[in-house]
């Protein structure tokens, strides 16, 4: 009876899988087309010469459009397949910033690089916008990977990631259930879930997170029968004696020109905001769990030696199984790693996917 159960059961998944990878070829026949555009008006910063960009969007399995800047090399022989990246954005930004940073200089470095917003934000789908939806974001990598496994100039066998600050824990969640990410590092990360439970260095009691999930609980009666939308956390927008010298960080990189960006359709008001009633959903995110699971599949965390989120490297870290690796960049704080090149260890993200992506 066991033995007729198990059969079933292994039919069932085959079929399921069958069914799924029909259904994909007709995704990827859509979104063959790319739309090549120049870097003004799509980055903070400056792109390289050597450097194509094209704007593309694909759907994940929620058929919610993610959007996305893919970043290929020009000297690139698009005849053979090479090995590709997805880069994820800080928690609240979106990809025209530190992501196409390192998508453009990974691309620079021979890769083929993909930025993505997350759903809810810039300029993927979801609403409302701003909403913090972790499986969802989990799946947007994923689905980042179905749409790089399906180009042409992109060996599916080697793709790796990179997750800059929330999107470290994220890409974490993503890899752990889909091993088609070989090689896994992370910038700057906020384990977000730790981070809501108990912020920075366990300073916030248990008494003050139930008050906060109980002002979020009310909050839904009010968007239920159509009241407005409120917003929480991010970053302030004006700076005062009393503004602590973390959301300054923030500050000098969301509200001014160094990485201010607000997507087309959106307000400079609600940038980097997550819904208040949302929110809390962070609350139940334990990405580290089962962290070690992600072996054999190198992973490489990196961090700044003043960062305030040193103490979220250090423990997935600790927690992840062999290969691994910690680097702690001298003279760094957290948000230096978003754009700071000259402080980016770019030849050891390189070193890193050439040696794990071959």
């Amino acid at each position: 009876m066991k033995n007729i159960l198990i059969l079933a059961m292994m039919t069932f998944m085959i079929s399921g899988q069958a069914y799924t990878q029909t259904e994909q070829k007709g995704q990827s026949e859509e979104t063959a087309e790319m739309e090549q555009i120049t870097p003004t008006g799509y980055t903070t910063f400056k792109v390289s010469d050597d450097v194509t960009m094209y704007k593309v969007t694909f759907k994940n399995q929620y058929k919610m459009n993610v959007a996305g800047h893919l970043f290929i090399p020009k000297n690139l022989d698009r005849s053979k397949q090479h090995s590709a990246l997805v880069v994820g954005h800080p928690m609240g930004a979106v990809k025209e910033q530190s992501a196409n940073v390192y998508a453009a200089n990974m691309a620079e470095r021979g890769f083929v690089a993909l930025s993505l917003d997350l759903s809810f934000w810039g300029e993927s789908e979801g609403e409302p916008r701003n909403a913090v939806a972790l499986d969802i974001y989990a799946e947007d990598f994923s689905a980042a990977v179905d749409f790089l496994g399906t180009r042409p100039f992109v060996d599916r066998n080697r793709i790796g990631i990179i997750g800059v600050c929330g999107s470290g824990s994220f890409v974490i969640s993503a890899a752990k259930i889909d091993p088609r990410m070989k090689a896994i590092a992370t910038v700057s990360m906020y384990d977000m879930g730790a981070a809501s439970r108990n912020a920075l260095n366990h300073s916030l009691t248990l008494e003050q997170r139930k008050k906060i999930q109980e002002e979020a609980a009310e909050q839904r009666y009010v968007e239920f029968t159509g009241g407005e939308t409120k917003y929480t956390s991010g970053t302030v927008h004006k700076l005062d004696e009393n503004t602590d010298p973390i959301q300054r960080e923030f500050y000098e990189f969301y509200r001014t020109a160094r990485g201010e960006y607000t997507p087309k359709g959106g307000s400079p008001e609600l940038t980097t905001h997550p819904t208040l009633s949302s929110n809390t959903k962070f609350m139940n995110f334990y990405p580290f769990n089962d962290i070690e699971t992600i072996s054999p599949r190198p992973m490489l965390f990196i961090t700044g030696d003043k960062a305030h989120s040193k103490e979220f490297s250090e423990d997935a870290y600790k927690r992840a199984a062999e290969p691994k690796e910690l680097v702690i960049v001298p003279n760094a704080g957290h948000v230096d790693l978003y754009d700071k090149t000259d402080l980016i260890p770019f030849d050891k993200l390189e070193g890193f996917f050439k040696t794990n992506l071959k």
